[in-house]
């Protein structure tokens, strides 16, 4: 593996929760950077920072950010954190986290004991930019119910990265989240999906649960080199635990790839090839617009409920948040949001039921 770097020097500063964004001068030009104190101490103007340029580089969706690597003459030490579970294994960036599972974890005791979701209603999805709409609508529909989202690594591994997971704790939308896998950042750290969905239950005390990548997607144009199929070995997982599954479809009629528009082929592989037993499946009412949507659901043997969205997706036209996926809002990709609108409709009758 390669990287690319390059030295400058901040310029200045802004912070924000888990992360500092800098304009760094490198020779004539400032660019933008990203801090995660965490990893590498704060950054101060005047310092010199040692940058990953990677992904800008080779033109990648990271926004135009580099990434802080080093501050010059500074060292930073995570000896004094607590735990011993490792996140970035065996790489420079290296450093412990408590997990929640550990025996020094205040819920190393209940986790220990914890082998069943017992029926705790999960949201699986392939896209970061599902989080916001699903978590606007069943706080808009279920006040008072506590939301817990589940960070995997599928893509961006610090939660600090995504300014939507801020926005929405800020707002009480999120009630807690989870970083499981190399993922780190969460009010709570999970070795694998199994203790992250256990830990929502008993230690975040979740009433619903969703789990999605952080921001960013790899994709290869080919059926099985993408992160995006981590959604069916979730769903598996929530099924082995005995919790409720239900799929979040990726949806589009506005994607110039003719393997997204429709049902995603993504979705279908999850659920016709990935998944191994029922789920539920909400699918908005509008799909069935599509010459072919018939076809792209095919024999799928999951449990399908169809939702009325049009109404709760005018509301959520209305809603003061960042609504956006591969660039697109929803005025420009409706079937996206009606089909991430479905799914929160049909959470949301499954928790004022109390299922």
């Amino acid at each position: 593996m390669e990287c690319s770097t390059r030295w400058g020097v901040v310029a200045r500063v802004s912070s924000l929760p888990g992360r500092q964004e800098l304009l760094v001068r490198v020779g004539a030009d400032e660019i933008k950077a990203i801090c995660y104190p965490e990893l590498t101490g704060h950054c101060q103007p005047g310092d010199g920072v040692l940058l990953n340029t990677t992904a800008v580089d080779l033109n990648l969706g990271t926004g135009g950010w580099h990434y802080v690597l080093a501050i010059e003459g500074r060292e930073r030490s995570l000896a004094s954190a607590p735990g011993h579970i490792i996140k970035l294994r065996y790489t420079p960036l290296q450093g412990r986290v408590l997990a929640v599972e550990e025996e020094e974890s205040p819920h190393h005791k209940i986790m220990s004991q914890a082998d069943s979701l017992e029926g705790l209603m999960v949201a699986v999805g392939s896209l970061h930019s599902m989080l916001a709409p699903l978590s606007w609508i069943i706080h808009r529909r279920c006040p008072g119910k506590r939301l817990v989202y589940l960070m995997s690594d599928g893509a961006a591994l610090p939660l600090a990265f995504s300014q939507t997971v801020s926005l929405l704790k800020g707002r009480g939308m999120l009630a807690a989240t989870i970083t499981f896998g190399h993922a780190f950042g969460g009010d709570l750290e999970a070795v694998n999906i199994y203790s992250a969905l256990l830990a929502a239950k008993y230690a975040a005390d979740a009433d619903l649960a969703v789990v999605l990548m952080g921001p960013g997607v790899v994709g290869t144009k080919t059926t099985w080199g993408t992160t995006a199929l981590e959604q069916g070995i979730f769903l598996n997982a929530v099924l082995h635990l005995e919790g409720t599954p239900v799929a979040i479809p990726r949806m589009s009629l506005a994607d110039s790839r003719s393997r997204h528009r429709g049902l995603s082929h993504h979705t279908q592989t999850v659920l016709g090839r990935i998944v191994q037993e029922p789920v539920f499946l909400p699918l908005p009412c509008c799909f069935r617009q599509f010459p072919h949507w018939e076809d792209q659901i095919g024999d799928l043997p999951h449990r399908i409920s169809w939702e009325d969205t049009e109404e709760e997706f005018q509301h959520l036209m209305e809603a003061d948040l960042p609504l956006s996926t591969m660039g697109r809002g929803p005025q420009e990709d409706p079937w996206f949001f009606h089909g991430v609108t479905a799914a929160a409709l049909f959470l949301s009758r499954l928790a004022d039921r109390g299922s």
